[in-house]
This record gives C-alpha cells, structure tokens and sequence, in this order.
C-alpha cells in the first residue's frame, strides 16, 4: 500500500450488513469490499498508517463494528448522516450511486471536509443500552398507537385491543425500569440524571434520553446543544429577501420529539405558563411558541449537566418584558 507523503490517508466507507465497500481519497489502494467481519476489519486496518482518518455512513448498527475497531487502534473515525453524504453528492454533481461511487464520495468528504467534521466518540456499554431502550420504548409507543387507531370502530375486538394495550404497557414498563437502573447504577450519573428530572415539564423517559446524550455528547455550549437536537432555526434569506425560518431539524428525531412534548407539559404548568404567554402575546403560534420553550428546556438542561447545578424556577422567566 503506498501512503503519501504526509502517511496520513483518507478513507471512505460505505456500509452494508454482510459487507463494505472501501475507497481511499488519495488512490493508496483500489476501491474494493470486505467482509463486515471482526477479522477482515482488523486485516484491513491494520495496513492504513497511524493517524489515518476514515469516514464511516450510519447505517442502523451496521457500521458500529467498524468504527470501534477503527477508533481502538488510534484512527480518526466520522460517522456521517446519511442526508449529509446525500446532499454533499448532489454538491459536487453525483449522477449516479452505486456502493463503490459512495465509499469513493465519502473518502473524498472526509480529505476536504475533516476540520468541520467531529471525530466519533464510543458510547460506553451503558450508554449505549439505554440508547437503544429508548429507541424500542419509541417504537413500542407507536405500535401501540397505531394499534388503537387501526382496531377504531371495529366492534368485537374490544376485549383484544385492551390486552394488547395491556401488554404493550408491561415492556413498556419494564423497559423504564432497565434504564432507570443504568442512570443511577453510579452515584454520580444517577445524581446528574436526577438533576436534569427536576425541570418542571421533564419527565423520567425526557430526562434520561436528555441526560444520556449530554453524557454521551459533550458539546461546548447550550446552543451547540441546541443545534444538535434539530431545534435551533434555519434562515432563509438572499438579498433583500427574508424567507420564513424552519427548524433545521438535523439531530436525532426523537430526542427532538420529547422536548417538544416536554414543552407541551411545561406550558401548564404555573412555572412556565407566563413564558408561554409572554410569546402568544407577541403574535406567535402556538407550535412556534412550544418550540421556544422546547429550546429553553434544551439549555437549562445543558446548563444543569455541565455547571452541576439545579434547576432555578425564577430563571425561567427572568428578562421578560
């Protein structure tokens, strides 16, 4: 394999169950696939030079295998959104998509696009369960909706519905119980993740999906948080013209979901009701309103996990005019 001069190479990944196509910005190596497997992994690795940095798309959990191996021996990995590679081919003028082209597209991101790009961190093995309970948690609440809603005014099957209900609120249950025993298996976490359940509208399930990304994702100010959650607004202007702001809505959906029904429950509530009113007041629609509060839970959240601090009921309406 031959490196250049710098030794430090780029490589792209395009993933697949079984298998993954590999490409190298700086031509070291032909495009080629490997196994999705431990050993053919670590074989491949093994040939880049120290520092190498290597772009991996996200893709379910398919792509984890890669990026733990890669980032135990000392590589630079980047696990990228799927929409950012979508929208960066049609940038650089893509006609076509094929396993090759994409680990080829991915390899060239990642040479000219790294400093703008943040380097995956490992979840620990409790973080990373209480991830994927929560995702299934989602998922079961779902189900369970569309359940009732298909089986709506259909006579006889009443009897079913409510058991299936009943059943699907069993794992939901259970599943609350598995997470609450990992946040607070360590008295540290368990004392932070109780912190974060003290802002009035935030629940058990809004907590630990917010505290979990905190401590998994450590980012350098509340708007940073903000913008990772997809809450933060996107301008649409051009020259004179100042288009309507929309969410960016580019962090993961979920968690988006729960602040904004974390919002939904604070704005009853006698803490958080004048703020509320205060921007209805102003004109704002009840969705635009309920974002705002949202994006205030987000940095109060932020601020708590990072200042160690605990939740101060008179900041919430403080500066209101």
């Amino acid at each position: 394999m031959q490196t250049p001069s710098s030794g430090v190479l780029n490589v792209g990944a395009d993933i697949a169950k079984d298998d993954l196509m590999v490409a190298c910005a700086e031509g070291s190596f032909a495009t080629r696939k490997i196994a999705n497997q431990r050993a053919a992994l670590l074989a491949f690795l093994k040939g880049l030079p120290a520092g190498s940095r290597i772009g991996i798309e996200s893709t379910g959990s398919y792509h984890e295998l890669l990026a733990e191996l890669a980032h135990k021996r000392g590589f630079v990995a980047y696990v990228l959104n799927p929409k950012d590679t979508h929208h960066y081919a049609k940038a650089m003028g893509q006609r076509g998509k094929t396993d090759r082209v994409d680990a080829e597209l991915i390899a060239r991101m990642v040479e000219r696009e790294h400093e703008n790009l943040h380097p995956w961190i490992p979840p620990t093995p409790q973080q990373r369960e209480v991830d994927r309970l929560l995702k299934r948690r989602a998922t079961l609440r779902c189900l369970r909706a569309a359940l009732g809603q298909s089986l709506q005014g259909v006579h006889g099957f009443a009897a079913d519905l409510k058991a299936l209900r009943l059943r699907f609120d069993q794992l939901t249950a259970r599943i609350d119980a598995r997470v609450k025993e990992l946040l607070e298996a360590d008295p540290d976490r368990k004392r932070d993740y109780a912190r974060v359940c003290k802002i009035t509208g935030v629940g058990a399930v809004v907590g630990a999906s917010v505290f979990n990304t905190l401590d998994r994702v450590r980012l350098r100010s509340a708007d940073s948080f903000v913008a990772f959650t997809g809450l933060d607004p996107r301008p649409m202007d051009s020259g004179q013209h100042r288009g309507r702001r929309r969410l960016s809505k580019r962090g993961p959906g979920e968690l988006r979901r729960l602040l904004f029904l974390a919002a939904m429950s604070a704005a009853k509530t006698k803490i958080w009701k004048p703020l509320y009113e205060h921007y209805r007041a102003k004109g704002l629609s009840s969705t635009a309103t309920l974002v705002i509060l949202a994006r205030r839970i987000a940095r109060t959240a932020w601020s708590i996990f990072t200042h160690k601090t605990e939740f101060d009921p008179k900041r919430v309406t403080q500066g209101l005019t």
